[in-house]
């Protein structure tokens, strides 16, 4: 079978799922378009504004459609947050205080959030007095309520933080279902605290979000699934409005809090690309599967399986030498619109302890919605694979990564 059939083959097995992406796009479409006719967006919430930013309408209006949309009471949506790790920053120095404590139920988190909660002498969480504890996951990848129930009964805590994508973990990403029976059943055991959700990579990809099944605070950032592919930076953080205003007052100050902020180059992209989300999460989702399935026919092994439920638009695929991990890396990266010429090697990537190798032949330098795979060089040997603007490209990739691999 040539890589042609191969392809067209796993389309056909794939029609089912691909079904099911898009009556999810359509249900989430819908949410996003009334949240634009309820808040009553208009040409004057584009405009540019400078300085403090006093009334600037469209930064409040954008907020309240993201709040809209996700179920929250109230979300904070800008420029400022630069990544998902900086919200995630803000988030957790807005709400916690000295001698709290944090309970992470999803095992360690992301490579780059883990110095910001416990690294000493670089301003770490651990700098300011607050202690976190984390508890892995069971072996079938499943938070473990057992052991979350056990720690809550020993000490108090202040904070549960969930990371619903898999980071750099051989794990599936959680659902939304998993997430909100976690709020549930800590609710019913008596936690009180805030309940604190890394969304990243997760945005649109199921008809909820955590934020509608019990969680208190989400966070993402407008470079992955909501920017829609249009956003040109920005993060955002949703939730209850008693925690979204501790947030406002530590990414400004506690003085001023939401009332200002200001951006010089106008926010239609923002408000344009979180229109297009839903479509592009959809796109995005459909080529993971064909790449994932394709690859599975070489004997290579996917997290998740394509034949299970997709909870977030990123894929692990392992390999079994440094090279073929490479090569696939590499083969995105020739396939990519931007910077296609680029040889990529493995680099000290800031805020990693290994090597990483990344494609990201992106529109927006680092936009993980659009096509890109990145990998930190050590074993077992898993290159991550997430987004696409369009299925068409995904499709493209896909047949060059074969190609190369096939060699």
């Amino acid at each position: 079978m040539n890589v042609d059939e191969m392809i067209r083959s796993a389309e056909e097995e794939l029609a089912g799922k691909f079904q099911e992406i898009d009556e999810v796009a359509l249900f989430n479409q819908e949410k996003v378009l009334d949240a634009f006719r309820k808040e009553q967006i208009a040409l004057r919430h584009f405009a540019p504004t400078t300085g403090y930013g006093y009334g600037d309408e469209g930064r409040e209006a954008l907020g309240k459609v993201y709040a809209h949309a996700f179920g929250a009471e109230r979300a904070i949506v800008s420029p400022a947050l630069l990544s998902g790790t900086h919200a995630l920053t803000v988030a957790l120095f807005g709400v916690l205080r000295p001698g709290m404590r944090i309970l992470i139920v999803t095992g360690a988190p992301y490579d780059t959030i883990q110095p910001v909660i416990w690294d000493e002498g670089i301003g770490s969480l651990a700098d300011f007095g607050i202690v976190y504890n984390f508890i892995s996951l069971t072996r079938s990848g499943k938070i473990d309520l057992g052991n979350v129930k056990a720690h809550l009964g020993m000490w108090h805590f202040d904070m549960i933080y969930i990371q619903r994508s898999r980071g750099y973990e051989l794990r599936d990403a959680l659902s939304v279902e998993e997430i909100g029976r976690l709020c549930a059943y800590v609710r019913k055991i008596g936690f009180e605290g805030c309940i604190f959700v890394d969304n990243c990579y997760g945005e649109f990809v199921e008809k909820r979000e955590p934020t509608e099944v019990g969680a208190d605070l989400i966070v993402g950032s407008l470079i992955k699934n909501p920017g829609g592919g249009l956003a040109p930076t920005g993060g955002y953080i949703a939730g209850k409005e008693k925690y979204i205003k501790l947030c406002e007052n530590r990414l400004t100050a506690p003085s001023v809090g939401g009332e200002i902020g200001s951006y010089a180059f106008g926010y239609q992209l923002f408000f344009q690309g979180f229109f297009l989300a839903p479509h592009v999460v959809a796109q995005s989702l459909k080529g993971g599967l064909l790449i994932g399935r394709c690859m599975e026919r070489l004997g290579y092994k996917n997290f998740p399986a394509t034949d299970k439920p997709l909870t977030d638009i990123t894929r692990a695929i392992r390999f079994h030498t440094e090279k073929e991990l490479c090569d696939f890396i590499q083969s995105v990266q020739e396939v990519s619109p931007v910077d296609s010429f680029v040889k990529l090697e493995p680099w000290d990537m800031p805020g990693y302890e290994d090597k990483v190798i990344m494609a990201a032949g992106t529109f927006v330098a680092g936009a993980s919605i659009e096509l890109s795979a990145d990998a930190p060089i050590r074993k077992p040997y898993t290159a991550y694979f997430q987004g696409g603007l369009t299925y068409e490209h995904c499709k493209l990739a896909c047949k060059a990564v074969l190609e190369k691999l096939l060699k």
